[in-house]
């Protein structure tokens, strides 16, 4: 019988279960924390706290592990965040330049 698969990494998109979500459990495939902000459904970067629960706790490092009572695995967590500053700066690049044309 295969584990059910609940999310994904938000670093190297690797599958995982409900028992990889512990505290201090790590990817098994990229070595990074499970349960931090990055893989919460509730993550949303731009908004207070880069969270969309209001009552939140502030968390400095969102790619640690932490005991936030709100967690709830992500079934997709965003892209990392070295994918969305690159997006980020092409569709700046883009808009400049369709200024100039």
């Amino acid at each position: 019988m295969a584990a059910d698969i609940i999310g994904h990494c938000w670093h190297c998109s690797a599958e995982l279960t409900r028992a990889d979500y512990g505290r201090e459990n790590h990817c098994l495939s990229c070595g990074k924390a499970t349960r931090a902000c990055r893989n919460c459904r509730l993550y949303q970067r731009g908004r207070p706290n880069d969270c969309l629960e209001p009552l939140a706790e502030p968390i400095a490092d969102k790619v640690r592990a932490n005991f936030c009572e709100h967690f709830d695995p992500a079934p997709q967590p965003s892209a990392s965040p070295v994918q969305n500053s690159t997006q980020d700066e092409d569709h700046l690049r883009q808009a400049a330049e369709s200024l100039f044309k």
